[in-house]
C-alpha cells in the first residue's frame, strides 16, 4: 500500500510503499479515506519522541483517521464490515500510523462510528485536535461569563477550543495577529471573541479586557510561565505542551498538563456537534496522500487551522 513513511528520525516524511497491515485480535482494518497533520506527527519526524516511545521502521506516521471498516480481527464486537469510522491511532509504539491507504486500530479505544452529516474529510481532521481541545476546556472547567485566554487559537486545537468555550457562554480572548489569523478566528463562531496580538504587549492587551487577570488559560502555544502570569488569583491553566503543576509551585493558580484521551465518550459528542454544524472543523487546505510532504512543509511553516490529507 502507499503510505507516508520515515526510514529514520529525524527525517522528512516521504511517500512510499509499506506492507498491508492485518488486523490482530480485537482490531479493525480500516481503509483510510482521510487523515490530517498534527503536531505529534511533526514531532515524530523531527526525532523529538526518541526515547519516549518505541519506533518501528519503516515508520508510517499519522494519528488521525476516517474511513471504512474492511475486516474484523478475532473477538471484535460493536463494529461491522462497511461501517464508516473515525478516531485516533493509540498504539503504544510508533510505526503503523494512519497516513496510509490502510491502518489497523483497536476496536476498544480511539475509534467510533461517523454520524450521518459529518463529512469524511472533516472526520479525518477532528479526532486528535478535537479531543485535545475538549479535554483542555474541561480541565479548566470554565463557567458561563468567565474569561478564557486561548493561546494558539489559530491552530487546529485552538480553533476548536475557541468554539467549544464560546458555546458554553465563556468570554473568549484569543491570540491572533491582524489579517488572515484574525479573520480565521472571527469566522469560527457567532459569539464575540476578543483578539490579542501575541507579537505585541500581551499583558497590556489582556489586562485591558480583564484588569484583574483572566479566569483561565489554554496553553497551546507560547510561553507557559508568561501565560500563567496573566491569571487572576485562583485561576486555572491547562497545557498540551507539558506545563504542569510543578511549574506553578507556590502560586495561587492551578495547572493541568493535558494528554488527549480519545475515548468514545469524547469522540461521539465532538462528531455529533460537527455533524450538526455546531462545531466547525477548521480545515484550511486538503492534500492528496502523494502530496503529504508538502502538507508537512506547510504545517512547519505555520499554516492556519487543520491540514487534511485524503488517502484514497
Amino acid at each position: 500500500m502507499r503510505a507516508v513513511t520515515l526510514d529514520s528520525v529525524p527525517a522528512t516524511p516521504a511517500v512510499g510503499e509499506a506492507d498491508l497491515p492485518r488486523p490482530e485480535a480485537g482490531e479493525l482494518l480500516v481503509k483510510v479515506a482521510a487523515s490530517s497533520v498534527n503536531g505529534f506527527d511533526a514531532a515524530t519526524a523531527a526525532g523529538y519522541l526518541q526515547g519516549m516511545m518505541e519506533h518501528r521502521f519503516p515508520l508510517v506516521v499519522g494519528k488521525d483517521f476516517a474511513g471504512t471498516v474492511e475486516a474484523l480481527g478475532e473477538g471484535v464486537e460493536g463494529f461491522a464490515i462497511g461501517d464508516a469510522v473515525f478516531g485516533v491511532m493509540m498504539k503504544p509504539f510508533l510505526g503503523t500510523g494512519t497516513l496510509a491507504e490502510y491502518v489497523t486500530v483497536s476496536a476498544e479505544y480511539g475509534v467510533t462510528v461517523i454520524p450521518e452529516g459529518l463529512d469524511v474529510t472533516d472526520a479525518g481532521a477532528l479526532g486528535l485536535a478535537g479531543t485535545a481541545a475538549l479535554d483542555s476546556v474541561n480541565a479548566v472547567a470554565v463557567k458561563p461569563g468567565e474569561t478564557l485566554l486561548v493561546s494558539g487559537a489559530t491552530g487546529g486545537v485552538g480553533a476548536l477550543a475557541v468554539q467549544i468555550a464560546a458555546a458554553r457562554g465563556v468570554q473568549v480572548i484569543a491570540t491572533a495577529r491582524p489579517g488572515a489569523e484574525a479573520d480565521l478566528v472571527q469566522a469560527l463562531t457567532d459569539s464575540e471573541v476578543h483578539l490579542v496580538d501575541f507579537t505585541g504587549d500581551l499583558q497590556a492587551q489582556v489586562g485591558a479586557f480583564a484588569p484583574g487577570g483572566v479566569d483561565a488559560v489554554l496553553h497551546l502555544a507560547g510561553d507557559g510561565a508568561q501565560l500563567a502570569g496573566l491569571l487572576r488569583p485562583g485561576g486555572r491553566i491547562a497545557s498540551t505542551l507539558g506545563f504542569g503543576p510543578d511549574a506553578v509551585t507556590g502560586q495561587d493558580i492551578t495547572a493541568h498538563s493535558v494528554m488527549a484521551d480519545p475515548n468514545p465518550q469524547t469522540l461521539d459528542p465532538l462528531a455529533a456537534d460537527a455533524a450538526s454544524g455546531a462545531l466547525r472543523v477548521p480545515v484550511t487546505a486538503t492534500y492528496p496522500l502523494e502530496q503529504a510532504p508538502e502538507a508537512f512543509a506547510a504545517f512547519g511553516a505555520g499554516a492556519l487551522g487543520k491540514l487534511a490529507i485524503t488517502c484514497s
